[in-house]
């Protein structure tokens, strides 16, 4: 097994159990804006891409998108405190690792304020010395600029580093940034949503993570 020095990590549907929020948000965004909401499929699928680009599928008019933004921002601070939540065992888990001396980053396509506040909700906001949020590029996932940026700030070769995600597209941006990757099965996503992206590693559980680690 190759030696891994640092472990990226997706925020949503992989650290915390935000799903529930997310789909609230989109709801409350629609109807506020008077259109007819997408199945909720829809919107999980589209979970790691950025706020924008899932508004886009629904209007094209930058200004009507500009507005949802605000408005899916505004009601996901207003309620994000009481509907996220860690999964369990995370904490633990990503504790050993910083303990172990692993670089620890996370890539996601949130803005940085929701990021910040997500961890801090869920007490994970000391574990993490890189963070690279939707603000910090100019392109996303599934493109693999925001894992290439982790890799720079964490000082690590991508040869030795794993991206930990439970959608499609961070299997696609680690892949394509040359890191190893490693598919949550305890998001929104299902393994036969992940299999076209032949992970190298596949988790059921977050202690896996650890079984991950201790094999090197």
């Amino acid at each position: 097994m190759p030696t891994i020095d640092a472990y990226l990590f997706d925020l949503d549907g992989t650290l915390i159990d935000s799903v529930h929020l997310i789909l609230e948000s989109y709801r409350h965004t629609l109807e506020r804006h008077h259109r007819t909401a997408p199945p909720d499929e829809f919107w999980l699928k589209g979970i790691g891409k950025p706020l924008r680009e899932q508004l886009r599928e629904v209007t094209p008019d930058p200004d009507e998108i500009e507005a949802m933004v605000d408005t899916y921002r505004d009601y996901n601070l207003a309620h994000h405190d009481s509907l996220v939540r860690p999964f369990p065992g995370i904490h633990t888990v990503i504790s050993g690792l910083k303990a172990a001396g692993a670089g620890l980053g996370i890539v996601t396509s949130k803005a940085r304020k929701g990021l910040e506040r997500g961890l801090f909700i869920c007490g994970l906001d000391d574990l993490f010395e890189v963070r690279v949020a939707a603000d910090d590029v100019s392109r996303h996932k599934p493109h693999p600029e925001p894992v290439q940026r982790a890799l720079e700030l964490l000082e690590v070769t991508a040869d030795r580093a794993v991206f930990i995600g439970d959608s499609p597209h961070d299997m696609a941006a680690g892949r394509a940034a040359g890191v190893f990757t490693a598919a949550v099965l305890w998001g929104p996503f299902s393994q036969s949503d992940l299999e076209p992206h032949q992970p190298d590693y596949w988790l059921n559980k977050p202690s896996d993570i650890e079984d991950l680690h201790r094999h090197q």
